[in-house]
């Protein structure tokens, strides 16, 4: 699991920071977390093939979350695109996908398949992992989102060759949980496999402080988290309703996530040193994302 930051600025993008919009590479799949305006370019200098994008989970409708849109999609269509492209948003995300489709044409020969999210809790559950949404407090409806990975069971090589167990669908048995014979002998699964807990990545966007950014970020391995000011500028965020690097922080420390990655830097900063030294007097294990950067969980 790998994500890649294309975006880590917030409204206006300055020219170290482009627009939000992160990159989650898994096991074959490649989810983008908003579409600001430039991300097909941010893909494209990251060298991610656009074709890899199989989802696109969009927090809110403010522009600078989802203005890449027509022109990501414009180029799949002009790339033999080949799969389903599944967009999930806030209420709305269906007909607005709809609306962009009428005014760029460009882009109806590839398959989409838009829904919108109107609950708290699981949206998508497929064998590998769920993915969860809840929503919270900004000037229009915006929702974060919760990727969880499924526990797996891994199996002990040596211990399944002492027990002369060969590679093929008997071993693919036992990691899925199941009881097999060899022989005379039965054999199950907790025999020869460890559990491998599954890791979670949490994502805050825009947002005032609100329980439900606990809930997203519960034992978090990694929590990216918008924080548009610092503390000096607490009045702007509750005003505007955004996080400052310190409640970021707060959100890590409470929900016990493992990590905090500070992201949405409001143009009016010049660097990020104020918002690490700002968050790291509550939770010491918190870096600032930049354009590009790569974390593998």
């Amino acid at each position: 699991m790998k994500l890649t930051i294309l975006g880590s600025g917030c409204m206006v993008p300055t020219k170290e920071r482009n627009h939000s919009a992160y990159f989650l590479s898994y096991n074959g799949e490649g989810i983008l977390l908003d579409c600001g305006e430039g991300t097909q370019r941010q893909i494209k200098k990251a060298n991610i093939k656009p074709t890899k994008v199989t989802k696109i989970l969009l927090s809110h409708w403010h522009g600078d979350h989802v203005l890449g849109i027509p022109g990501l999609l414009d180029t799949l269509s002009n790339s033999e695109y080949s799969k389903t492209l599944e967009i999930y948003g806030p209420k709305g995300t269906k007909n607005k996908i709809k609306a962009l489709n009428k005014v760029f044409d460009s882009f109806r020969d590839i398959k989409i398949v838009v829904k919108d999210i109107e609950t708290n809790g699981v949206f998508l559950d497929t064998k590998d992992y769920k993915i969860e949404s809840y929503k919270l407090n900004h000037s229009i409806t915006s929702i974060g989102y919760r990727f969880i990975e499924k526990d797996k069971l891994r199996i002990n090589i040596a211990k399944a060759k002492k027990l002369k167990i060969l590679p093929g669908p008997e071993m693919g048995k036992l990691q899925n949980g199941k009881t097999i014979k060899v022989g005379n002998k039965t054999i199950r699964a907790s025999d020869v496999t460890t559990l491998v807990k599954g890791k979670i990545l949490s994502y805050v966007p825009d947002t005032a402080l609100t329980p439900n950014c606990i809930k997203i970020a519960k034992d978090a391995d990694l929590l990216l988290c918008e924080s548009t000011y610092t503390s000096e500028e607490e009045k702007y965020a509750k005003e505007y309703k955004h996080m400052t690097s310190k409640f970021a922080a707060t959100v890590a420390k409470k929900s016990k996530a493992k990590k905090l990655v500070l992201t949405h830097f409001s143009q009016r900063y010049k660097n990020d040193s104020n918002f690490l030294k700002d968050a790291k007097t509550t939770f010491k294990n918190t870096s600032c994302a930049k354009d590009f950067m790569e974390i593998e969980l």
